[in-house]
C-alpha cells in the first residue's frame, strides 16, 4: 500500500514538472509594458489584412508588406512625464526578440518619413494614441512559422506627449492563431532630476537632446501672420546659440488650434513661422541659410482643443535641429 502511495505521489510530481517546463517558455512568450501601461484602445479582427511599412516613405510612396489573418490592434497610455519613446520601446523589443521575433525595419520620426510616414500607415485615432510628429520611432517585426503556414508579424508605433508615453502594437497572427498577450513589469517611472528639463532651460539644450523647443513666448494676433514687437527673449537665446553655431541647421515651425480648415490653418502657420525666420534674419542677423519654414496647421497638437487652455497651448512655433554640419 506504501509504495503504491509512493508511485502515486511520484507520478504527480513528474507531472507537476512537466506541466511547468510545457509551461515556462509560453509565460516568456509575452509583450512587456510596464504596470503602469493603461489599454485605450483595441480593435479585433478576426480575417483582414495589413499593409506593415517595411522601409521610409520615399518619392511619394511608403513601401509595405501586405499580409493577411487576424489583426489586433491596441493602443496603450503611459502617464509619466519625461519618459521617451525608446526608453518605452526597449523592454518590449527585449520581449519580442525572446519570443523569436526578427526586426524587418525600425526608423525615427523625420528618418522615416515624419509626417508623410506618419500619415500613410495605419494609426488607431486621438485621444487613444498620439504621435508627436518630430518624436516617434517606428518598428515592424516578424516571426518565422514552426510548423505552421504563414508567418506572425507584429509593428509598434511610440511617442509621447508632454505628460504621457504610448505606444501602439498591431498583431497580425495566422487565423485561429493568437496574438501575443502582454506582460506587465514594474511601472515605468523618470528620474524627474535627471531626466526632466525645467522650462527655463536654454533653448540650445532642448535642442541638443530633445531636437526641438517651443518658443512659447512669442506672440501673434488672431488670425494673423504678423509677429508682435516684443522683444521676445527666446528669439534671443535662438539667435544666441545659432550664432555660436553656425553650421547648425534648423526649422521654424507653425502650429495652429482646431478652428477653421486644414488647409487655412496650414497655411497660416507657415506664415507664422516665415514671420519667425525673417525676424530671426532681419534683428538678430542669423543667415537664412540657416533657417527655413514650414507649417503644420493642427495636424501636432501638445494639448486637446477641446479647452480654451488647450487651444492656446497648441497656436505656437517651434524650432526643430535638422543638422549638425
Amino acid at each position: 500500500m506504501m509504495s503504491i502511495t509512493r508511485n502515486r505521489a511520484s507520478v504527480f510530481c513528474a507531472a507537476l514538472a512537466l506541466l511547468y517546463l510545457t509551461a515556462a517558455p509560453l509565460l516568456a512568450e509575452a509583450l512587456a509594458l510596464p504596470s503602469n501601461a493603461r489599454l485605450t484602445r483595441e480593435v479585433v479582427k478576426s480575417a483582414a489584412s495589413y499593409s506593415a511599412p517595411v522601409a521610409p516613405y520615399s518619392a511619394g510612396l511608403l513601401p509595405v508588406f501586405d499580409v493577411q489573418g487576424r489583426i489586433t490592434k491596441q493602443a496603450y497610455r503611459i502617464p509619466q512625464q519625461g519618459i521617451t519613446p525608446q526608453q518605452i520601446l526597449t523592454p518590449i523589443e527585449e520581449s519580442l526578440e525572446a519570443a523569436g521575433f526578427e526586426p524587418l525595419f525600425k526608423c525615427q520620426d523625420r528618418f522615416c518619413g515624419g509626417f508623410d510616414f506618419r500619415f500613410s500607415t495605419d494609426v488607431l485615432p486621438a485621444p487613444d494614441m498620439f504621435v508627436d510628429l518630430f518624436d516617434y520611432i517606428f518598428l515592424t517585426t516578424r516571426r518565422l512559422p514552426d510548423g505552421g503556414t504563414a508567418s506572425e508579424y507584429i509593428t509598434l508605433l511610440v511617442s509621447r506627449d508632454s505628460t504621457a508615453g504610448y505606444v501602439q502594437i498591431i498583431q497580425i497572427t495566422p487565423t485561429g492563431a493568437s496574438p501575443l498577450p502582454t506582460e506587465r513589469g514594474e511601472a515605468l517611472v523618470v528620474d524627474a532630476v535627471t531626466s526632466l528639463r525645467p522650462p527655463e532651460s536654454p533653448i540650445g539644450t532642448q535642442l541638443e537632446t530633445q531636437g526641438h523647443a517651443i518658443l512659447s513666448d512669442l506672440a501673434f494676433e488672431t488670425g494673423s501672420a504678423d509677429l508682435g514687437q516684443g522683444a521676445f527673449a527666446s528669439l534671443e537665446a535662438l539667435a544666441t546659440y545659432l550664432r555660436a553655431n553656425p553650421s547648425r541647421k534648423v526649422a521654424l515651425v507653425g502650429h495652429t488650434d482646431t478652428v477653421g480648415a486644414l488647409s487655412g490653418n496650414i497655411a497660416l502657420s507657415k506664415r507664422r513661422a516665415t514671420s519667425v525666420m525673417q525676424r530671426l534674419a532681419t534683428a538678430h542677423g542669423i543667415p537664412s541659410a540657416q533657417m527655413e519654414a514650414e507649417g503644420m496647421g493642427y495636424l501636432a497638437p501638445v494639448l486637446s482643443n477641446l479647452t480654451p487652455e488647450g487651444r492656446e497651448a497648441n497656436r505656437r512655433v517651434e524650432v526643430v535641429l535638422l543638422s549638425t554640419e
